[in-house]
């Protein structure tokens, strides 16, 4: 009998995809086997495929916004079973014995697998999770929009469930990309009063259709002077990858606001120190969200028609898909179609 394989990419060094045959083996104990639906291309990727792993000449397979049904469970698996669908994110599990697992911190757990970087990931047919990252994707849901909510969806999601804020509060969300479009979908959801902050006219008129009652064209304006004719707002949701483009916000501002950063950004953020005294300001990063949180947020996206744009791509045309969420053009996630 013909050993049975599935088709992976595999990346090593920078950029240097190859469509492989893999073996399909059972999965280990404590995990499950996933047949591929959809499998998210997101910014973070960028660790696997330009090199910025720990060994870059060991292969691995991208991708952590993983989408498809459970196949076969491993030894000790009891909450799952084949036929199940699932997902997976960034944070591929946590141990549930390093120290900040036993405290209940999971998101910080030491012993976490980095889904599509220190552990294979998804721009494949099957796929291997631990138990204790899988997601639940409610009935009816379309894996192409399942997937980006997996990791852009819960971080943006999760930083704005962080906040101190009132219903009708001021809270803005800065840059609308692959993050920032759903940001703001989620704080008009929330029942906050929405401003975006992005630069350029030309995205107004999208940002008004995503939930912003207000747009502030940072190329035009400061934008923290903008937010404080606004009343200040109670918290910043900062998305663009640009530690520069963040500084000006601390400024915007209400006494006890809060900048919280989801954009990894190479350069730092500069902040007068008078403006997080006077007030009572405070900055703070979000790192996703664990996995029951994450089928919070699958079921918030489901029940209040928070959904992101996409563009589709065949698991063939991975390097394509890569290129294209690199380019910094896709509307506004791309999205890899296994099944």
């Amino acid at each position: 009998m013909a050993e049975q394989t599935y088709r992976a990419f595999e990346v090593t060094g920078v950029r240097q995809f190859v469509l492989v045959d893999r073996p399909l083996h059972d999965p280990p104990p404590g995990h499950v086997r996933i047949r591929v639906e959809a499998c998210g291309v997101c910014h973070s990727d960028v660790l696997a495929v330009e090199g910025l792993r720990a060994d870059p000449s060991q292969p691995v397979v991208p991708g952590h916004e993983i989408v498809g049904v459970v196949d076969a469970v491993g030894a000790g698996v009891t909450a799952w079973h084949a036929g199940q669908r699932v997902g997976v994110g960034y944070l591929g599990g946590q141990d549930n014995e390093c120290e900040f697992c036993r405290r209940g911190d999971f998101v910080n757990c030491t012993n976490q697998p980095w889904t599509g970087t220190t552990v294979d990931g998804g721009y494949a047919e099957y796929a291997f999770a631990r138990a204790s990252g899988l997601v639940r994707i409610p009935d009816g849901m379309d894996p192409l929009d399942a997937a980006p909510l997996l990791c852009a969806g819960i971080t943006t999601y999760r930083a704005l469930l962080q906040i101190d804020a009132r219903p009708g509060a001021l809270v803005a969300i800065q840059g609308i990309g692959g993050l920032g479009h759903l940001g703001l979908q989620y704080a008009d959801r929330l029942g906050y009063r929405v401003a975006a902050i992005a630069r350029g006219a030309d995205k107004a008129e999208l940002a008004i259709d995503l939930g912003a009652d207000h747009y502030i064209d940072s190329a035009a304006a400061d934008p923290g002077g903008a937010l404080q004719k606004l009343g200040g707002a109670a918290a910043v949701i900062a998305t663009a990858a640009s530690g520069a483009s963040m500084s000006p916000l601390v400024a915007g501002l209400a006494p006890r606001g809060r900048l919280v950063v989801v954009g990894a950004a190479p350069d730092p953020i500069a902040v007068k120190t008078g403006d997080l005294i006077f007030g009572t300001r405070s900055i703070s990063g979000n790192l996703t969200g664990t996995s029951i949180e994450n089928e919070d947020n699958l079921h918030f996206c489901q029940d209040r028609g928070v959904r992101p744009m996409t563009e589709a791509y065949p698991l063939e045309e991975a390097p394509a898909a890569y290129e294209r969420m690199m380019s910094g053009r896709a509307r506004f996630r791309v999205v890899l179609r296994t099944a």
